[in-house]
């Protein structure tokens, strides 16, 4: 079993950078790929951007260019960057992870973190 805490939310104004973190903790090496997701009111969550054990990214269109997500392995962190943030990125994040599916689709992550509150506005 893998926990996940996610920390680095906030407000910002539109232009604005904010850096999310997932510390984890448990059976991490038997983790395949750790994803991004965000969910906004009366949306559906998506996936944001996705990092595999072996360094493999995937974006959102949504947000590439902006976004960067990585890790550190030492530290059992996995980290999205988010820069040039839009209104239309206000939602709260979550990161998950899936010891054998490296997709794209949020239901097949099978390990959640509790959420962090990203509000961009002016």
């Amino acid at each position: 079993q893998v926990q996940l805490v996610e920390s680095g939310g906030g407000l910002v104004q539109p232009g604005g950078s904010l850096r999310l973190s997932c510390a984890a903790a448990g059976s991490i090496f038997s983790i395949n790929a750790v994803a991004w997701h965000r969910q906004a009111p009366g949306k559906q969550r998506e996936l944001v951007a996705r990092i595999t054990s072996g360094g493999n990214t995937h974006y959102a269109d949504s947000v590439k260019g902006r976004f960067t997500i990585s890790r550190d392995n030492a530290k059992k962190t996995v980290f999205l960057q988010m820069n040039s943030l839009k209104p239309e990125d206000t939602a709260v994040y979550y990161c998950a992870a899936s010891k054998y599916y490296s997709g794209t689709d949020p239901r097949r992550y099978g390990s959640w973190g509790q959420g962090t509150q990203v509000t961009v506005s002016s």
